[in-house]
């Protein structure tokens, strides 16, 4: 049982590591990436037999699955920021979808608001600035 949780721990610092890591990507999208990568590692390593196999597995494609969500949602609201027209994503299997709607300005900001949808529930609700 301590294996484990000294896996637990070490994958958990390992996904958190890749919120101060990116390669030219806005700082929300690697933030993105390092929250998908810690919550990743750690459910990798308690699903896995092999703590360690299941935490740098699950921290990889977590931290895929949130940079590439926050990446997305980021460039539809600046879409719906440019356009002043709500704007919507969708994954080709239809299971996911994020929306910007743009709901006002602040100073020289447009507000836009993200919501992320998972089978047709919305699960996370963001307000944004978008400034040019």
């Amino acid at each position: 049982m301590p294996r484990k949780i000294i896996a637990l721990a070490t994958c958990l610092a390992l996904g958190l590591t890749l919120l101060g890591v990116g390669c030219g990507l806005q700082s929300s999208t690697y933030e993105g990436a390092g929250v998908g990568g810690a919550t990743g590692a750690v459910a990798g390593a308690l699903l896995d037999s092999n703590a360690w196999r299941g935490g740098v597995i699950g921290g990889a494609l977590g931290a895929l699955a949130g940079g590439a969500i926050t990446y997305i949602a980021t460039h539809a609201s600046r879409q719906a920021a440019q356009s002043n027209r709500p704007v919507a994503y969708t994954k080709n299997d239809g299971t996911e979808r994020v929306t910007a709607t743009p709901t006002g300005t602040r100073g020289n900001c447009k507000v836009v608001k993200e919501r992320y949808y998972k089978n047709g529930e919305m699960y996370k609700e963001v307000e944004r600035e978008v400034c040019e």
